[in-house]
């Protein structure tokens, strides 16, 4: 069952936990709790949904224990800038082209994570509307309104990043 829902699982922990090294250890303990659980489901229609709760409670739990690390680590460490890796000879093209994906990473970073993690399921994974909802547990009509306001909340970001850009 985890097999076959993995990929879509791995999406909603990254856009969660927002590190792709992450992403093993936090589906290491999905795998651990789906396997621990005494009575199996009666429904296999609901094992999606449960695997979907299973993923954003390991992913909250790995960010607050990785909060906790960062933090320990603050207090004794001071904190080096880290330093930009050699550019020269770099076409223009590359440079806008990881500029624009920089801005959309903030935009990102600005929104909640349900709304990234459904605009990553729908443009990264390109799952329909059904898709999301059977996954996600929730109705079709649920996944386009969470979709139409997630992408304008990205849009709103976008333009405040770009905005914020063009003043400095």
């Amino acid at each position: 069952m985890l097999s076959k829902h993995d990929r879509w699982l791995r999406t909603v922990v990254y856009a969660r936990v927002g590190e792709f090294q992450a992403v093993d250890e936090v589906m290491q303990e999905v795998s651990l709790a789906a396997l621990r659980q005494q009575a199996p489901l009666a429904d296999a229609e609901k094992a999606a949904p449960w695997l979907y709760r299973l993923a954003v409670t390991h992913s909250l739990l790995y960010r607050r224990k990785m909060g906790r690390g960062r933090k320990l680590i603050d207090r004794y460490v001071q904190r080096v800038p880290p330093t930009e890796g050699d550019r020269q000879g770099d076409p223009l093209e590359w440079l806008l082209a990881k500029e624009r994906r920089q801005q959309v990473r903030l935009a990102l970073g600005r929104l909640a994570k349900r709304d990234v993690e459904l605009l990553l399921l729908k443009y990264t994974e390109e799952w329909s509307y059904r898709q999301l909802a059977a996954h996600l547990g929730i109705s079709e009509s649920a996944v386009e309104a969470r979709l139409h306001r997630a992408r304008g909340r990205l849009r709103g970001e976008l333009a405040t990043v770009e905005a914020v850009e063009a003043e400095t």
